[in-house]
């Protein structure tokens, strides 16, 4: 598969670093409107994890500076979006009708409507689009997922989950609903999103939370099921200390197991049994950009076998958005909103 990548900021890198090791695909072009970057010069490209960007040898990819040139090339069989999120309903909308599939880094997109639109328009154009929810694709997620799917610790009860940051002072534009979307849309809607493939759609959501004007800053939500066994939380949000780092983790809870996993307390993943033993989980190391190769070979074999992926699908990731936009009514109406 032909690979453009529309946007070479740090997430942009990433794509571009990880399809280098997907069998199967190639970046053959990229868009972006920094000049230098479309030169190679991506040294002064870095993020909260992994590699700082730098020369790189660009040679055999075709560049451009506009979009629509680049969907004019018909060598491209799938463009790969990694534009501000505030950019992603226009740019995918162009890229599905130019009749390519899309791959978007997540949010979907910033409002449910665009999100609706955008899956209807993959729908029409019978081209596949994927949503970048990477989260799954982590070992500890991964493991999770895996227990769930086998039955192998019995009926799942809940869990909770957190993912918690220090306040971005760095990142512009942060605590705007219309270019980022402040800790919801950039980092809660990760947990979410997970939520929604392990437990499904909630029927009520109820959510208490700190806002910064009329965004939410820091949150607690309780999800509520049909299924009263089933009991979900989850904490997200920003703190004003530069001393805490980037942290997330989770406890989930089975009828013969708990899973614990904590990045900022320095847990690996831990089983706890119903018969007292607490082992570490057998689970494989992933470098930074491990998930993300996952993710992608995981895209590209979608789209080379005809089958939808049941974790990066766009319902999917307009799910995770609605979810997200509940949990936003109930922290300002102060009282739980009906979510499906």
């Amino acid at each position: 598969m032909n690979i453009g990548i529309c946007g070479i900021g740090f997430m942009g890198m990433i794509h571009y670093l990880s399809y280098r090791k997907v069998r199967g695909a190639k970046v053959k072009a990229i868009c972006e409107k920094i000049p230098e970057r479309l030169q190679g010069d991506w040294r002064n490209i870095k993020g909260n994890f992994g590699p700082q960007g730098e020369i790189t040898d660009l040679k055999g990819v075709a560049t451009y500076d506009d979009l629509d040139k680049m969907l004019a090339d018909p060598n491209l069989e799938m463009i790969d979006v990694c534009l501000a999120p505030g950019l992603h309903a226009e740019a995918v909308l162009k890229v599905l009708k130019a009749g390519k599939h899309c791959f978007c880094e997540k949010p979907i997109a910033l409002k449910p409507s665009d999100a609706v639109k955008m899956v209807q328009t993959a729908q029409k154009a019978g081209k596949m689009l994927f949503i970048g929810h990477v989260l799954p694709f982590y070992a500890e997620y991964q493991f999770a997922r895996d227990a769930v799917r086998s039955g192998r610790f019995g009926k799942l009860l809940g869990g909770h989950f957190n993912r918690i940051i220090s306040d971005p002072v760095w990142l512009q534009n942060f605590y705007s609903m219309e270019t980022c979307g402040g800790p919801m849309l950039d980092l809660h809607i990760h947990d979410v999103h997970f939520i929604r493939c392990l437990f499904g759609m909630p029927q009520w959501v109820q959510s208490t939370g700190r806002l910064r004007g009329d965004v939410p800053e820091f949150f607690s939500t309780q999800y509520l099921y049909e299924d009263t066994d089933l009991v979900v939380t989850s904490t997200s949000g920003t703190i004003p200390q530069q001393g805490r780092p980037f942290t997330h983790g989770y406890e989930i809870h089975f009828e013969k197991a708990t899973l614990l996993f904590d990045s900022f307390m320095g847990r690996p993943l831990t089983v706890l049994t119903h018969n007292g033993k607490v082992e570490p989980a057998k689970i494989k190391a992933l470098d930074d950009t491990g998930p993300f190769v996952n993710e992608l070979t995981e895209t590209v074999k979608a789209v080379q076998s005809g089958t939808p992926s049941p974790l990066l699908d766009g319902e999917l990731a307009r799910d995770a958005l609605s979810l997200c936009y509940k949990e936003i009514d109930a922290i300002r109406k102060r009282k739980p909103v009906k979510a499906a």
